[in-house]
Parts: structure tokens; C-alpha cells; sequence
């Protein structure tokens, strides 16, 4: 804020990889996040001298980044359809034990390290393809690890629209790693 060119890009430094995944993820493409990252590091740049609030600079960079994701995202002819409900995230329910919930339990599963270089890449695939709104929420909660207050004050929503979507979004990706690994768990065992 006093105008050191090196603390600038130690900051620069600090925050562009960070930038860089929420923004590829937010995206859904390489080309377009490093856009969107360059923009909101040179926002960052331009509007240093409005940040109020030092301590708070992590929450006001990314809202910044938020901001440059949804102006690409608005020129994007891949704006979501609609809104998921929370009705088809729940998992099904199965006449055979009483109309409890069913959820596969997965823990036990090898930790082989190529198993877990495709979870990933699932994971990342099953983040793109969720609507921005819970997008958002999930790399701001569960990524890059900031509070409900602050991912609520970057996204311009209250605290419970917070922990609501950030529901949804983990029961949308709970949801679509099943799916996949239900897919796949015969291949798992064959393996084995």
C-alpha cells in the first residue's frame, strides 16, 4: 500500500497460483482462467489503495477474482441452465432397510496412488460442472479453506445462503463421485 514495487510482486507471487485454480475451476477452462486471473490481479493492482481493511485482504482478493469470473462467465455462451434442487441431491432411499438413506461407503477403498490422481481428476470434473453459484461456494469453503463470514461477504450473500448452497454443492459432488464409483467398482475389484 506505500507503494513497494517488491512487496507488490511478493503479493503477486503469494496470490496468483491461488487465483489461477479458483478461477480454472470457476471457468471450466485453462485459457479463460488465466485471462481472468491476469484481470483480477490488475484490478487487485489498480484498486489497492481502496482496501479498508489490511487484515482482510485474502477475503477482497478473491471477491475481486469472484467479480472477474462472473464478467467471463456473462460473455460465456455455457451459463447454467438451472438451479439444482436439493430433492435430487439426496441419495436414494431403499425398501430393504427400512427406508433409510443408502449411502455407499467408500473409506475402505485402496489408497493406491493412481486411484487417487483419477479421484482427483473426477473431483475437478464434478466441480466444473456444478452451477457457478455452488461452485463458488464449495472452492471458497472447501479449497482454499476461508470462513462462511468471509466467503459470504465475497459472494454478496448471507451466511446461511452460504452454508445452504455449500450443502447442496456436497451433496451435488457426493452425488457424482457415487455415481463414478459405483460405475467403476467392478473394474476396482477385477483389479485387485
Amino acid at each position: 500500500m506505500a507503494g513497494d514495487q517488491g512487496a507488490f510482486d511478493r503479493f503477486v507471487e503469494h496470490f496468483r497460483a491461488k487465483i489461477m485454480r479458483y478461477s480454472w475451476l470457476m471457468c471450466g477452462n485453462r485459457e479463460d482462467a488465466e485471462e481472468v486471473s491476469q484481470e483480477a490481479l490488475l484490478k487487485v493492482f489498480e484498486s489497492f489503495g481502496q482496501l479498508r481493511e489490511p487484515e482482510r485482504v485474502r477475503p477482497w482478493v478473491f471477491r475481486i477474482a469472484k467479480n472477474a469470473c462472473l464478467m467471463k462467465r456473462r460473455k460465456s455462451a455455457f451459463a447454467p441452465e438451472r438451479e439444482l434442487s436439493l430433492d435430487e441431491l439426496m441419495p436414494s432411499r431403499s425398501g430393504e432397510n427400512g427406508g433409510k438413506l443408502e449411502i455407499a461407503d467408500w473409506s475402505r477403498l485402496p489408497e493406491d496412488a493412481a486411484m487417487q490422481a483419477e479421484m482427483q481428476e473426477v473431483l475437478h470434473r464434478a466441480i466444473g460442472e456444478l452451477p457457478e453459484m455452488y461452485r463458488s461456494v464449495i472452492l471458497l469453503r472447501d479449497l482454499e479453506e476461508l470462513s462462511t463470514q468471509d466467503t459470504a461477504q465475497i459472494l454478496e450473500v448471507t451466511e446461511d445462503t452460504v452454508k445452504t448452497r455449500l450443502h447442496r454443492a456436497r451433496l451435488a459432488l457426493r452425488q457424482k463421485l457415487d455415481t463414478h464409483l459405483r460405475a467403476n467398482r467392478g473394474g476396482l475389484h477385477e483389479t485387485a
